[in-house]
This record gives C-alpha cells, sequence and structure tokens, in this order.
C-alpha cells in the first residue's frame, strides 16, 4: 500500500512519526485534528435538533375532546344508542308496534303467488308492482300484530 507524502489538505510533508502514518494517514496533525472538530459539531447539532424536538412534543397541549355538533333540526337524537336495538335498514330485525296494522302488496309475481312485501296503506302496491290488481281480497292482506 502507497503511503502519501504529503498532507492532502494543507500540503505540508508529512513525517512518519506514529504507527498511524505506517498506516497511511492522509492528513497532518494539524489537518488531522481541525477535521475531527466537524463530526463532533455535527454530533452536538444533532442532540440539540432531538433534545428541542422531543422537549417540543412533551410541552404540546392535549388535543382537545372531539365534539360532534348538529343543527337544532337534526333528526338524530342526543340519547346514548342501544347496542341491542335493531337498525333501521337490518331486514332481520321486524320491530312493530303491537297495535300496528300492515299491509301487503298482494299483487302477482313472476312465479304466480302474491307478493309478500309489506305496504303503508290498504290497496296500495309496492314499487316493483305499482298498478297491478291484487291477486287476493282486501282482508287476507292485512295483518294484525298480537
Amino acid at each position: 500500500m502507497q503511503r502519501p507524502n504529503f498532507c492532502v489538505e494543507c500540503g505540508e510533508r508529512l513525517a512518519s512519526r506514529s504507527w498511524r502514518s505506517r498506516l497511511g494517514s492522509r492528513f497532518c496533525d494539524a489537518c488531522a485534528q481541525r477535521l475531527r472538530s466537524v463530526p463532533r459539531a455535527l454530533v452536538v447539532i444533532a442532540l440539540i435538533a432531538f433534545s428541542a424536538f422531543a422537549l417540543g412534543r412533551w410541552l404540546r397541549p392535549a388535543p382537545p375532546p372531539l365534539l360532534i355538533q348538529r343543527l337544532a333540526t337534526s333528526p338524530l337524537s342526543d340519547l346514548p344508542v342501544d347496542p341491542n336495538a335493531p337498525r333501521a335498514g337490518d331486514k332481520t330485525a321486524t320491530h312493530i308496534p303491537v297495535d300496528e296494522v300492515v299491509y301487503l302488496c298482494g299483487a302477482r309475481t313472476q312465479k304466480g303467488t302474491p307478493c309478500r312485501r309489506r305496504v303503508h296503506s290498504a290497496g296500495e302496491r309496492c314499487y316493483q308492482h305499482k298498478g297491478l290488481p291484487a291477486m287476493v281480497p282486501l282482508e287476507k292482506l292485512t295483518v294484525k300484530n298480537k
């Protein structure tokens, strides 16, 4: 391995005084000491930046609580939600008040049987059978809850 005779930084002649010079040091003692201080400065700057970041995170105030605001005319209730109550779009939930009368569509389906969809009033048809007559009399289209 070739050993340099002059300092790469300042050009001063290198003297073989220590074992480092035998390993191929490219800088004189003055330049090596000056260049060693550069990484130390970078480490000090990094430590200052990290400590400033950590201090800022520690001193940051807690986020405010999440508030959901609604208009006064909102149809939603302010009461707590019951997780066991049936949902509005749930097809398995059949929550019908006891006194309410339910009407069926009753129009002829492609299969030839009366439609079993629920409608709001007697004589009314579901969205699919609008305008079609009922197959069964009106008395058989009324379902009363007990």
